[in-house]
Order: structure tokens, then sequence, then C-alpha cells
């Protein structure tokens, strides 16, 4: 399929079959959700559909978040979660924040000497604030 006119494709490399599109979330209230994660994200709603709503911080973005409807109640810990870090002097702040919002904190089984802090987002999906990290193994 080609891009829209005007828009860049995927951006995918010679021998790479397969992009990361989207990382899709189930939830209950589609709306709640995706303004959640947006304004958590400091991205914004993107595409909003009746069964879809795509966040991300900008069109061209290589990846997004996808929030699709589920009726199923959730009953154990993610198998999949998110981690979330920020600048060493605003990690606190961007905590507080985040609780502003409407996440929470959550029990997963933590030792309490972690260098992550586990919260939970309005629908109870698992997610990490961790310590600031320069490259994605660091």
């Amino acid at each position: 399929m080609a891009p829209a006119r005007g828009r860049p494709g995927p951006a995918i490399l010679p021998g790479m079959p397969l992009s990361l599109h989207h990382i899709v979330i189930d939830a209950h209230d589609l709306p709640a959700l995706a303004r959640f994660w947006a304004a958590a994200l400091r991205w914004r709603i993107l595409s909003e559909r009746e069964r879809e709503i795509v966040i991300g911080p900008d069109e061209t973005a290589p990846v997004g978040i996808c929030f699709m409807p589920v009726t199923d109640p959730k009953k154990v810990k993610n198998r999949l979660h998110l981690d979330l870090t920020s600048a060493a002097d605003d990690r606190a702040a961007e905590i507080e924040r985040l609780l502003a919002l409407g996440a929470r904190h959550t029990d997963v089984g933590q030792r309490g000497d972690e260098s992550w802090t586990v919260l939970a987002d309005p629908e109870g999906n698992e997610f990490c604030v961790v310590r600031p990290k320069t490259t994605l193994i660091g």
C-alpha cells in the first residue's frame, strides 16, 4: 500500500522485512485511556474511530500506540508493559504528574530497592518509570 500523498511511508530499512507499527493496548474506555496515555507521553491523538484510537508524537513517527476495545476484565499482571524514562532531575516530578493524570502506584512484587517505580494506568495496566537512560541497553 502506498503512503498517502504528501506523507512519508514507514521507515523500513533494506533487508528489514518488518517494522514495528503500533503497540496495541486493549481498553474498556478507549477515549479515556487514549487521553491518559497521550497526556502521559505528551503525545497527541492522531486518529479516532469508533473501535480504534491511535496516539503518537506526530503522524510520521516510526511507532504509535493504538487502543482497541475489549470487554473482558483484566485478571492478572500484564505480560507486556511499557518502561518510561525522563531526565534525572525530572523523575520524581514526572511520577507525580502521572499520578495526577490518573495513574496509581501498584505492587507487582517489587522489593523496594529497585531503580524503577511501578504504576498502573486508569484501567490497571502496569508500566514503569525507570531511571534515566541514554541508550536502549543502558
